[in-house]
């Protein structure tokens, strides 16, 4: 059976090989510290699962629903996002809409498919999530990166962004706060962004803040449209559910937008997949979004604590040229190039990647599983998440410092 060229094209799982490797020692009775996760664990506020079980007896909740999804609901992710960004557009000459899909990537994914011509240019922030590569490829668009470095905790200039955009670039990506970099861009880069913007009147933004409510230093994340609301005439915003409530397995997402963006999108989703979860939907609707913050206060108490432990490991260890402070999302980045270990794999070589041999070392001789950095546009590097409880947290850290700084046998 022949595949198609595009579908031959879609890269694997840089995770695969090492979770392979992970379960197998796992299986041998092995300790293993897994930092690859991208869930919080805890399970979702119980008024919204008792939400759900309010809904499991009625009929409309195993039916077909909207296609962009039940009216209520829009409406009301609508209102909870203009409340949450302190954001009035009265003034604004358009209708903002919302559309429910099937979780936050196939909001992105159909993002992609409602604006990329084949030859389009999407540029990226580099580190950057794994799958927008990915979609973008799948979509016929092509890339351009702009990297950022962790001596300014992964954030990039202005200049860096102008180099990169050209005549062919329509849309830019911008995840805030950041998978995998664990940061949000400060407010002043936010007000240079919206001044940049209006530089590129034809650039196009998806804001990706599926992590918006996971900050857990302040100040919390703003965004450029909150210097200039003219903007959201041209930005389309993911959201979702599976971050904020902690249900990364109901494939809740949110897409928002100009209205005649929302009506072309539904028109794909239309002849895709149709309309979202309808038990989940009618659920969020009779759920009080103002409950998220009181229930990720824990989550937050958990991460900040998890961060301030790396910190302090790193330091004693020697690493300080690795750390930089994370302020969001779960995740934290270690630049392999800055850690005594990197000699042993470069051999003084001015090229070549090596994370995924690193990662892979790293599992073999610790235990700890990480997520080689290479797909997120950060070769030499690894993602590892802060989510696990604290004293396990604790002891991978410090196997991870013996690793880097070369102290193993």
């Amino acid at each position: 059976m022949e595949l198609s060229s595009r579908v031959k094209a879609v890269g694997d799982s840089v995770t695969l090989k090492l979770n392979e490797k992970a379960t197998i020692l796992q299986e041998e009775g092995k300790q293993v510290y897994n930092l690859t996760a991208g869930q919080l664990p805890f399970k979702p506020p119980k008024a919204f699962m008792d939400c759900i079980g309010g809904e499991l007896n009625l009929l409309k909740s195993y039916q077909y629903a909207p296609v962009p999804g039940f009216v209520d609901l829009r409406q009301k992710q609508i209102a909870y996002f203009l409340k949450s960004r302190e954001l009035d557009i009265s003034d604004v000459d358009m209708k903002l809409d919302c559309v429910v899909s099937n979780g936050g990537k196939h909001s992105v994914y159909n993002t992609l498919g409602c604006l990329i011509n084949p030859g389009d240019e999407v540029a990226l922030i580099a580190p950057y999530w794994v799958s927008y590569p990915e979609m973008i490829k799948f979509w016929g668009g092509k890339m351009c990166v702009v990297k950022g470095h962790t001596y300014d905790a992964y954030i990039p200039s202005m200049e860096d962004i102008k180099s990169a955009i050209s005549e062919k670039t329509k849309v830019i990506i911008v995840n805030s706060p950041n998978n995998p970099a664990g940061i949000h861009y400060p407010k002043k880069w936010m007000e240079e962004f919206a001044q940049l913007l209006e530089e590129y009147p034809q650039l196009l933004v998806i804001s990706d803040e599926i992590y918006y409510e996971v900050a857990y230093f302040d100040p919390k994340p703003t965004y450029f449209y909150q210097e200039n609301p003219e903007l959201l005439k041209r930005t389309i915003i993911i959201d979702g559910i599976s971050k904020k409530l902690a249900c990364t397995g109901l494939r809740i997402g949110f897409t928002m937008g100009p209205s005649h963006f929302t009506k072309a999108y539904g028109k794909l989703q239309a002849q895709t997949t149709s309309g979202a979860n309808s038990l989940i939907q009618r659920a969020l609707i009779d759920f009080d979004f103002g409950n998220i913050n009181t229930f990720l206060a824990p989550a937050r108490t958990h991460l900040r604590k998890n961060a301030a432990l790396l910190q302090e490991k790193f330091r004693d260890a020697g690493l300080a040229k690795c750390w930089y402070q994370t302020l969001s999302a779960f995740y934290f980045m270690i630049d392999f190039s800055r850690t005594p270990l990197f000699e042993k794999y470069s051999k003084g070589e001015a090229s070549g990647d090596y994370s995924s041999q690193i990662a892979e070392d790293l599992l073999v001789k610790t235990g700890v599983a990480v997520v080689p950095g290479t797909d997120f546009g950060m070769p030499n590097s690894a993602r590892f998440s802060l989510v696990l409880d604290e004293i396990p947290f604790a002891e991978a850290v410090s196997r991870m410092t013996l690793f880097f700084t070369d102290q193993l046998d």
